[in-house]
């Protein structure tokens, strides 16, 4: 991470304490801006219409509730599906599995994305 870059995080959860909904099941998204050090600013809370229902996928919700996290560098769930995370790296999205307490989850993707920046220039 740069020294002044400041990642968003779209966390799935029920309850605001834990990541703990699969991306299609999903109905809160929690919107945290993070920067280097670790400040954490909750940005807003962000209903989405679920994906799966019945064991049916809507391929068009899917597209929509990828686009409406757009603005997300990460999102952070328990699960995740192959065509969810398809769609997600079309978007530029890192989706990943953490499941547990979000601000462990938060601290997991800086320090990832940290280990990013020394891979690639951006």
């Amino acid at each position: 991470m740069q020294n002044d870059r400041k990642i968003r995080v779209a966390v799935a959860s029920s309850d605001g304490i834990v990541v703990n909904s699969h991306f299609g099941r999903a109905r809160d998204f929690y919107i945290y801006e993070v920067s280097e050090n670790e400040d954490t600013v909750l940005l807003e809370k962000r209903e989405l219409v679920p994906i799966c229902e019945a064991g049916n996928h809507d391929e068009g919700r899917l597209q929509d509730n990828v686009k409406r996290l757009s603005d997300c560098d990460y999102v952070a769930v328990s699960r995740i599906g192959m065509g969810a995370l398809r769609v997600m790296n079309e978007y530029g999205i890192a989706a990943m599995e953490l499941p547990g307490e979000i601000e462990d989850s938060l601290h997991r993707i800086v320090v990832y994305d940290q280990i990013q920046g020394l891979m690639t220039t951006r």
